[in-house]
């Protein structure tokens, strides 16, 4: 449900003031003729012109929220012309008491207390002039703790809608928390699944395309060893089918896939298949590395492997994982041209990858030409 404008806020609270005004005119004029309250014993009959400052007092409670020290001095100038020509009853006052409440539960502390002072000190030294002191039943000696009732009774009322406010802009704080949260993780969840799709698809696709390509280069010359390439690019195909059915086992919250260094000569067997001479080297003491660098660092070698087949046409690539107490660092390095294209998403990705770990990515030409991946990772061991 969409807010409500300002007009039509505005509205609202006109008519609910006007209600209350019309309540309080009929509420005091009843209880004035009803002779519910006494002033002492020099009241005079309610005239017109008493009954004029009174209608004048409840109707400017029509502006009590709109206008409230307007609304308040109006009251209290009425209450006190009417207490100063000696009209009966009480009641008078209760306007000026209602603006006393308004302006202080609108935070208008001051201005509720001078408008106290304003009604008080009048009211109190025409009563201080009179020939006879006040006598029992006379309402009147109460108005200063009435005045203070109302100012104490706004800042309760002020402190509780403060109070209120802050817990729903906190609820709206911790829903949109809540929501930037939730799409945060929606939105890791589609990177981690397309950098997964990447790296794994498109090293199976790889792999397929240089042996379709082999195939089709020895089906006249050498057609006997054509089923070497169909063979590869059928376990090729089984590999990639793995791996996307690995994929979406993760959103049904099923185990991930079986990557990791532990899978890295089979994935060194994959490259050989395709026709690259395969180097891997094992250095330090092998360690289980946590799930994120072991995938990590799958996925790095996976991808740089996946590169050199489609760009680099390099025959020689040397694969070294060293294991150090505070890192694993991965290393690719080939024989073939480093190439001019402009990174691409396999570049992108392998940085990520190691930069979410907090570790460090370099690619580049060789010191001995060709190219180079090299990928830090750090690790925690337990002790």
């Amino acid at each position: 449900m969409s807010p409500r404008s300002p007009t039509v806020c505005a509205m609202s609270i006109r008519r609910t003031d006007t209600f209350v005004a019309v309540g309080a005119l009929a509420a005091i004029v009843g209880a004035t003729y009803g002779n519910i309250s006494w002033t002492g014993p020099l009241e005079r009959p309610l005239d017109p012109a008493g009954l004029a400052l009174i209608t004048v007092a409840a109707l400017s409670l029509v502006l009590r929220r709109t206008a409230p020290a307007a609304a308040g001095v109006v009251a209290a100038a009425c209450a006190v012309v009417y207490y100063a020509a000696h009209y009966p009853g009480v009641f008078a006052a209760a306007p000026a008491l209602a603006s006393v409440y308004t302006l202080a539960s609108l935070g208008r502390r001051r201005t509720a207390i001078w408008l106290s002072l304003a009604m008080s000190v009048p009211v109190y030294t025409l009563m201080a002039l009179a020939a006879d002191d006040p006598v029992a039943g006379n309402w009147m000696p109460l108005l200063t703790g009435w005045l203070m009732a109302m100012i104490v009774a706004g800042e309760v009322t002020r402190g509780r809608h403060a109070y209120l406010r802050a817990v729903e802009q906190r609820a709206e704080e911790a829903e949109r928390t809540r929501e930037e949260a939730a799409l945060r993780r929606a939105g890791e969840e589609r990177l981690w699944i397309a950098q997964e799709l990447h790296d794994s698809l498109t090293h199976s696709i790889s792999v397929v395309n240089v042996q379709a390509a082999l195939a089709l280069e020895l089906l006249d010359r050498k057609p006997e060893r054509v089923r070497e390439a169909l063979v590869a690019i059928k376990e090729s195909g089984h590999e990639a089918m793995d791996e996307l059915r690995a994929t979406l086992g993760v959103l049904r919250r099923d185990d991930r896939a079986e990557t990791g260094l532990a899978q890295l000569p089979r994935l060194v067997s994959r490259a050989e298949g395709a026709g690259l001479r395969m180097a891997y080297t094992v250095r330090g003491e092998p360690y289980a590395p946590p799930p994120e660098v072991d995938l990590a660092a799958y996925r790095i070698a996976q991808e740089a492997l996946t590169n050199v087949l489609r760009h680099a046409g390099a025959a020689a690539v040397t694969l070294t994982v060293a294991y150090d107490p505070s890192a694993i660092v991965l290393t690719v390095d080939d024989d073939g041209e480093p190439g001019t294209a402009p990174p691409g998403m396999g570049l992108i990705g392998m940085r990520e990858r190691a930069v979410a770990l907090g570790g460090a990515f370099a690619a580049g030409p060789g010191p001995r030409g060709g190219f180079s991946v090299r990928a830090e990772l750090p690790v925690r061991v337990a002790a």
